[in-house]
């Protein structure tokens, strides 16, 4: 069978998250509509008769201002350095040329596809002008057109991509869909309606980290922090007479249900590490490693 780690790059906001949701059929990464959503290196493995297609979304690539973006860049370092085949997202609308920039400066050593998405908002010939743009380009072998958002034909889609992928013995069972945590994802469903609901500087200064999860007999309870570096961010988070949590905790409690499918019993606690996204030793209590 051909087995591989397909690994998606691009500038923050380029719809990554969205594609790699898209052609496992299940939410793994959160999205939103805010830039930097993605903090990890998530993989999500796709197993048929025919193929293992170990997936990877990575956060959008930057110049990193403080060590949490450092961090982040670091598991863009690891995606490059074991992937077989690279797909390089690009907004259509986006500047071509800062993303031929950013290309470029990965100095790929595997077969890379540019995959130009959003291609409904724009016309035909603005599409065919940005597939002629990037055809040329010495690390690319195919280009492909989507729109993630709207939907991915997934069987064509990875028809592309198995041109690529090299034969081998898969690294995963059969029926595993992530190498990450249930933990891991409450957190991040969590973080993902922090960047819902607030604004400005509160989801940058924001993590998630799980303190509890035990498994009842009709309910899974989950207790977790909500970790942030002031006072004053901490008083938005709970809100007047704590309604922003409140309204936090219901609207993550309905996605973590879907995911564990189960009940939950959420509890959530606001907690003041001032900088925490420059400190070693909480990225590595946080799980920034």
């Amino acid at each position: 069978m051909k087995v591989g780690f397909v690994n998606i790059f691009g500038k923050p906001n380029a719809g990554k998250s969205t594609l790699m949701n898209a052609l496992l059929g299940e939410k793994l990464a959160i999205v939103s509509s805010k830039v930097q959503t993605t903090r990890h290196r998530i993989k999500g493995i796709l197993t048929t008769s025919d193929y293992q297609l170990v997936f990877s979304d990575t956060p959008g690539i930057i110049d990193p201002k403080y060590k949490l973006q450092e961090k982040m860049m670091a598991s863009v370092k690891s995606a490059l350095e074991d992937a077989d085949v690279a797909l390089l997202l690009v907004d259509v609308k986006d500047s071509w040329q800062e993303n031929e920039d950013l290309f470029t400066s990965l100095r790929l050593k595997v077969p890379a596809m540019v995959v130009l998405n959003k291609l409904d908002l724009v016309d035909t010939a603005k599409l065919e002008e940005a597939k002629t743009f990037f055809e040329g380009k010495p690390y690319c072998k195919k280009v492909v057109t989507i729109s993630a958002l709207s939907g991915v034909n997934k069987k064509t889609f990875i028809n592309h991509i198995l041109e690529f992928v090299p034969v081998g013995e898969p690294f995963f069972e059969e029926d595993q869909l992530t190498d990450l945590s249930t933990r891991f994802f409450v957190a991040e469903l969590v973080r993902e309606k922090i960047f819902d609901l607030f604004s400005e500087e509160i989801p940058y200064h924001t993590t998630v980290v799980v303190t509890a999860f035990e498994q009842k007999q009709s309910l899974i309870k989950i207790s977790a922090d909500i970790i942030v570096q002031r006072e004053t961010q901490k008083g938005i988070l709970l809100g007047t007479k704590g309604e922003m949590i409140k309204k936090l905790g219901t609207l993550a409690r309905v996605d973590i249900e879907k995911f564990v499918d189960s009940k939950v019993f959420l509890e959530l606690f606001v907690k003041v590490r001032p900088k925490w996204r420059d400190s070693d030793l909480f990225l590595k209590e946080y799980g920034y490693n």
